[in-house]
């Protein structure tokens, strides 16, 4: 279901916040992988937040490096929460809902700390 939910996730992205498009310059399929492997790296990392730290903070520097400003992390969040909720569909609950809402901005909080601060 990953490749689905990646579709679902980058044409919410976009109905959301079309400026955010041409920062997306290679294949929106490989991107979706990339976005995948984060989510899972991003979740197993919660139990260790000491070794996902300095993966987040090269997230964010590349992140930068592709123009992405600190309020594209909220269209971000909710193209995010809309994908979980049609790909999950009844198993969506509000406790669900709210741990991916902390573990979203955990990591958006870490990541826009790194590259936004200066």
């Amino acid at each position: 279901m990953a490749e689905q939910a990646a579709e679902i996730f980058y044409q919410t992205l976009f109905q959301y916040d079309p400026n955010l498009k041409p920062l997306f310059k290679s294949d929106i399929k490989s991107q979706g992988q990339k976005l995948m492997a984060m989510l899972k790296l991003a979740v197993r990392g919660l139990d260790d937040l000491d070794g996902l730290v300095p993966v987040l903070h090269a997230l964010a520097e590349r992140h930068v490096d592709y123009g992405v400003e600190a309020k594209d992390f909220t269209p971000v969040g909710n193209a995010l929460l809309y994908t979980l909720k049609v790909g999950l569909g009844e198993q969506w609950t509000p406790e669900l809902r709210q741990a991916w809402v902390d573990t979203f901005r955990t990591v958006a909080t870490v990541m826009k700390a790194h590259a936004f601060s200066g």
